[in-house]
């Protein structure tokens, strides 16, 4: 805009499209290495720990939850059923509890 040479303010105006496409070049370029960096052999390493670990930890519960439902099948009181219950902080404990609790119920129905 200083100048009034017009060969000059296109000279200007191409070199800002060449530094503009070249920034837009460094950016994709940076995009692309993040999109499709390769997985650490490590990091593969910690999954496969995370996963046995997150296996054993699912073979417990189940486990504890079948004596749970064992124990469960054993007490005949709506009472210590609900008391349980209430101490329970597992889902899936709470679970198998309100299961029991209607089970007994439905026999005094009965």
């Amino acid at each position: 805009e200083v100048t009034l040479d017009l060969a000059e303010r296109r000279r200007i105006r191409s070199a800002i499209r060449e530094l503009q496409r070249q920034e837009l070049e460094r950016d994709e370029e940076a995009l692309a290495s993040k999109r499709f960096r390769t997985e650490r052999g490590s990091h593969r390493q910690d999954n496969k720990e995370n996963w046995l670990r997150s296996q054993q930890l699912e073979e417990e519960q189940q486990k504890a939850l079948a004596s749970l439902s064992r124990e469960l099948e054993s007490i005949t009181d709506v009472e210590e059923l609900t008391k349980l219950l209430r101490a329970a902080s597992e889902y899936e404990e709470r679970k198998l509890i309100r299961a029991a609790i209607r089970k007994l119920r439905a026999e005094e129905i009965e």
